[in-house]
């Protein structure tokens, strides 16, 4: 079936039909890798168009386990051959960038280019997954960080030679082979939590962004006028929003998302992820 266009948001050009996608969190039930490769087989098999976990090392109480969810998108990236997938987000400031760099490359060769990278800040209150291992607390400082890290990690995707000094990391006169295969490079979507406007701006610089805490279409309308003052269009610029199964989408379409993703929150069982596969996306 073929999907309607959704209608452009105010001041963009050609905007492509939304995607629906999942994002899981990899815990408790969750947290077994062959769940999670049997559900993004279903995923691809139903007709979704990606499946994308959250990256953390604990998580708040009730929750217990929590699997790794590199290995796990590894995992999926073997037994798929269509659906786009990718960490959303991860915390890239508790990472070290250059480990990023060569994780990601392998991950798109062996996803044969469907992998999206999506990084945030991150936050200690979601489980003490800062303090509880001496990472950085102060925000500027791990934005600072995120920034260096994306400077470093697409610079290194190139496979030229890289020397980077900054305040938080250092890379000395190194190239990385092969190649992503994805050209002009793997995309980035960066998380933002609403109203902050330096988050915005941030994604604006790179090619999606990842809102949270949205209530209403028009806010998203408000938050990509800040990209738009930037870009000047959102050609080629991905909007993902996650909501809970039932919301709508229509109207998030209109006011300029590309991607509709479900929320599942931690807690979710593998029955209620594999109904809402089962129903397939909201536009058929």
């Amino acid at each position: 079936m073929v999907l309607p266009r959704p209608r452009p948001c105010n001041g963009c050009h050609y905007r492509a039909p939304m995607r629906y996608g999942l994002t899981l969190p990899p815990f408790d039930e969750l947290a077994d890798p062959a769940t999670l490769m049997a559900l993004a087989r279903e995923v691809e098999d139903v007709g979704w168009d990606g499946m994308f976990l959250w990256d953390h090392l604990r998580h708040r109480p009730p929750v217990t386990d929590v699997a790794d969810p590199w290995i796990a998108l590894a995992a999926v990236a073997a037994v798929t051959e269509r659906i786009t997938i990718g960490p959303m987000v991860t915390p890239l400031a508790r990472r070290r960038p250059h480990i990023v760099a060569k994780q990601t490359t392998t991950l798109d060769h062996l996803s044969r280019g469907r992998l999206v990278l999506g990084v945030g800040l991150g936050l200690d209150g979601s489980g003490r997954e800062l303090s509880a291992f001496g990472e950085e607390m102060d925000d500027r400082r791990r934005a600072g960080m995120l920034d260096e890290s994306l400077d470093i990690v697409t610079q290194l995707w190139s496979g030229d030679q890289v020397t980077y000094r900054g305040e938080h990391y250092l890379v000395d006169d190194t190239s990385f082979l092969p190649r992503p295969i994805q050209r002009p490079r793997i995309p980035i979507w960066l998380a933002a939590r609403w109203p902050r406007r330096r988050p915005l701006l941030r994604a604006a610089r790179w090619d999606g962004l990842f809102p949270i805490e949205l209530e209403s279409p028009d806010q998203l309308a408000e938050a990509l006028s800040v990209v738009l003052d930037v870009r000047g269009d959102l050609d080629g610029f991905d909007v993902a929003l996650h909501a809970y199964p039932g919301v709508d989408p229509t109207p998030w379409a209109a006011a300029g998302a590309t991607w509709w993703l479900l929320r599942f929150d931690g807690g979710t069982t593998t029955a209620e992820v594999r109904a809402s596969i089962a129903a397939g996306p909201p536009q058929g």
